[in-house]
């Protein structure tokens, strides 16, 4: 699926008679995915000439493919440059991995807290790519006065 088919699954949302921000069918998922770490051997930006040859993680192309022939959305996400595009797409494209789209420039650092008026689900790679579990976990969220 093109980026443009993966647009008209959005679905119009009316809140209040007015309308919003589209969302997604129900079941499909629109996953942002680190490259560096995440999908393939962890390369700074200081040393480009590293990403080309870059080792890929076996079961993230199988999951990040698995996902995207379920029909969930593909983005890779990433703290690379656009000067870092091209490089990264024939990384990508060598292979085999399929996407609908690439956002470069995510910032650096780490410790990300991400605030959104979509729903947000976060999962960090710690060596393996697997099917997704539920887990209960402590999460910080707006107090809203209602209290569990």
């Amino acid at each position: 699926m093109k980026r443009e088919d993966a647009d008209k699954l959005l679905h119009e949302k009316v809140e209040g008679g007015e309308r919003i921000s589209p969302v997604l069918p129900e079941g499909v998922k629109n996953y942002l995915i680190d490259i560096d770490g995440t999908i393939g051997e962890d390369i700074p930006n200081e040393e480009p000439e590293r990403m080309l040859t870059a080792e890929v993680y076996p079961d993230a192309l199988e999951m990040c493919n698995k996902w995207y022939e379920e029909g969930h959305l593909i983005c890779y996400f990433t703290s690379r440059t656009e000067e870092h595009r091209e490089n990264t797409e024939i990384w990508l494209n060598k292979h085999g991995f399929k996407y609908h789209s690439l956002l470069m420039g995510k910032p650096r650092g780490g410790n990300y807290h991400w605030i959104d008026n979509h729903l947000v689900k976060a999962t960090r790679y710690k060596g393996k790519f697997t099917d997704l579990v539920d887990k209960n976990v402590t999460i910080q969220v707006f107090d809203d006065g209602q209290h569990d």
